[in-house]
């Protein structure tokens, strides 16, 4: 899925002339975690988080008054305190790598431009939101892991035994296992009824399934992987 698909496009925008107080009450009104800085041509110059909102909302409040601390926060614009390196996507990028750049940039929501033109906003709540789904997580679902060895074919004979006994796959992905070089992860969701009938299955064809937390995970590996 690309980030078009899902973006807000219903933006809240602000100036850097914008006061703190007047940037707090509209993220309060319109319950967002993130403002749009935009200069007067309607140009990204900038994005103000909560977060950023919040640690300097507290910075100068140690000894000042309620009074003070007021009409020195009237008086700071966010342009002062605004994030201006912003990282922005376009519309056609995936939600994987939406997601990717959020992770290894340690931001919470991307910007999303098309030829220079702010046309959107995407969140990590977002993102999280479609991966779940995308990996089928609901309560009427059980979680089965396989490990094969990483080789053409092997992705087929699982779901070939699951289709033979009629068993729907609600959704499969899958990772390389971090300590266990050339073995992949196969994690399926199947309906909670016939949890127990795709473990029976699969375990008849050869596969050691994982239902629950293991410490040690020598006994699902594939063979090749035991040296």
């Amino acid at each position: 899925m690309y980030i078009g698909r899902i973006m807000h496009t219903d933006l809240v925008t602000v100036t850097p002339e914008t006061t703190l107080v007047e940037a707090r009450d509209l993220i309060a009104e319109r319950s967002i975690d993130h403002l749009l800085v935009v200069n007067k041509k309607g140009q990204l110059v900038g994005i103000l988080s909560d977060r950023d909102l919040k640690q300097n909302w507290a910075s100068p409040a140690t000894a000042l008054s309620t009074h003070e601390l007021n009409y020195l926060l009237q008086k700071v614009e966010v342009g002062m305190i605004m994030v201006k390196t912003v990282i922005t996507v376009e519309p056609d990028t995936t939600i994987e790598r939406a997601a990717y750049i959020m992770q290894t940039n340690n931001i919470s929501a991307l910007p999303v431009t098309d030829y220079g033109e702010l046309i959107g906003i995407i969140t990590s709540t977002d993102v999280m939101e479609v991966l779940l789904r995308a990996i089928g997580m609901s309560d009427d679902s059980v979680r089965l892991g396989v490990f094969v060895d990483d080789s053409i074919g092997r992705l087929a004979e699982v779901t070939n035994i699951l289709s033979q006994e009629h068993i729907n796959i609600q959704s499969l992905f899958c990772w390389p296992t971090k300590d266990h070089p050339g073995v992949t992860h196969l994690v399926l969701r199947i309906a909670g009824d016939e949890g127990a009938k795709a473990v029976l299955a699969l375990e008849k064809g050869g596969f050691k399934v994982l239902t629950k937390y293991e410490k040690d995970l020598t006994p699902y590996l594939p063979k090749s992987a035991m040296g």
